[in-house]
């Protein structure tokens, strides 16, 4: 054993790695950096009502297009839009969703964190001499 207790952050003894540790986190962020502009360039459309309303969102839930055919307008009065409104709003949260399934999807391995770091999942080196 060594009499040094700074080896186990600086990889004597079977300690923590720093060096690996940051290699790990620069590729990491890499990685992320590389699904976000997957998402980015990502569309989902939320429709309703047999897709009289579509709403086209970006992966990351930029709205970007709204699409409306004629039989979702056939009353004007305050309920023919009311509905109407609903429907946009019904088209939106399905959308929505997509999109917070499709960023789930493509940024759920990265979010895990470290392998080793505590909420990561995985399991670390085990304790160094320290006891962390």
């Amino acid at each position: 054993m060594s009499q040094n207790p700074f080896d186990a952050l600086t990889g004597g003894g079977g300690g923590l790695d720093l060096g690996a540790l940051l290699q790990q986190a620069q590729q990491m962020q890499g990685d992320l950096q590389a699904a976000q502009e997957r998402l980015a360039e990502a569309t989902v459309e939320g429709s309703v009502a047999g897709g009289v309303v579509k709403v086209t969102l970006s992966g990351v839930g930029e709205l970007t297009a709204v699409t409306i055919t004629p039989e979702a307008v056939e009353s004007t009065d305050a309920d023919g839009l009311a509905e109407l409104g609903d429907l946009i709003v019904a088209a939106f949260r399905d959308a929505r969703t997509k999109a917070d399934d499709l960023a789930n999807e493509t940024l759920g391995p990265l979010a895990g964190g470290l392998p080793g770091m505590p909420g990561s999942g995985e399991p670390g080196p085990g304790p160094g001499q320290l006891g962390f």
